[in-house]
């Protein structure tokens, strides 16, 4: 009678768990559900990750972390961000030495609005773990020159100014899509130089990711999902400098109903973290 009892308790427990909304779903390129076990067996295998989120989605940021932290007890880590601009590496590096505290930190560097609840976590574990952290994005001055005067704006820059962007020339493709794509959803506000402003973006992040790359180390880089859908943006630069090196994508998404990977959503990446759109927001 108690083992027909427990029986039944733990049976009622698992219809309770299977009746419950889930927050996210995760599928792979071909739109089929996987576990995240099977994600973290895939990825760990790889030279470099893309994680691809929407900046203000709190489920891609846990799973950043999560994903971090299970990747390390697998491989050795370099960690690398989008949202840290290349020309504050020096006080990120004084963060992870110890040499200064956050609040140094966040008068130094311009951190984004969000750092605190979204990446701290992510800088405070290269910290503990002694990881290196590369701060990857191009100093936004400079997409900001190109947006309003081409690449060819960043010819007169100073020599040291340059050692913050990608090498010069950029090589550029304007008719990949997901550049395309930016003239389209734009509409009459798109312009050649707003595609370019996004190319300097990848490029430069891609650069610093290859350049901070060390072999038998895995590369996490956490970026907006645009950057990296497609397997274009900042794959698109790796692939052309080391394109025999074997790479992971994550993208995120929301929709109504996670349950059904809309045709939209599949294929953008090797992994598609599907959130409901119900979701709360970070800001």
């Amino acid at each position: 009678m108690k083992k027909a009892l427990l029986l039944l308790t733990f049976t009622l427990g698992l219809l309770t768990i299977s009746a419950q909304k889930a927050p996210y779903v995760i599928y792979n390129a071909k739109g089929k559900k996987v576990s995240y076990k099977k994600m973290l067996k895939t990825l760990e295998k790889k030279d470099m990750v893309l994680f691809g989120e929407l900046h203000n989605n709190p489920i891609a940021h846990w799973l950043q972390y999560e994903l971090t932290a299970d990747l390390h007890t697998k491989r050795p880590l370099i960690l690398g961000a989008e949202m840290i601009e290349a020309d504050n590496q020096d006080e990120l590096n004084d963060y992870l030495s110890g040499k200064i505290d956050y609040k140094a930190l966040d008068s130094t560097a311009r951190l984004w609005n969000n750092h605190k609840t979204d990446y701290a976590p992510l800088v405070d574990f290269a910290k503990d773990n002694k990881l290196v952290f590369v701060a990857t994005n191009v100093p936004r001055r400079y997409a900001s020159m190109v947006y309003k005067g081409g690449f060819e704006a960043l010819d007169s820059l100073p020599a040291q100014e340059k050692e913050w962007i990608a090498p010069l020339p950029i090589t550029y493709d304007p008719e990949l899509p997901s550049y395309q794509n930016i003239l389209k959803m734009m509409g009459d506000h798109g312009s050649p130089t707003l595609v370019m402003a996004q190319a300097i973006k990848d490029a430069t992040m891609a650069h610093f990711i290859l350049q901070n790359y060390k072999e038998n180390s895995l590369f996490v880089h956490y970026n907006g999902a645009y950057h990296s859908n497609n397997y274009e943006g900042i794959l698109w630069y790796l692939r052309l400098e080391r394109p025999n090196l074997e790479y992971g994508t994550i993208s995120t998404v929301m929709q109504d109903d996670v349950h059904k990977l809309e045709d939209e959503n599949i294929g953008i990446a090797d992994f598609i973290i599907c959130v409901d759109s119900d979701m709360t927001t970070t800001y």
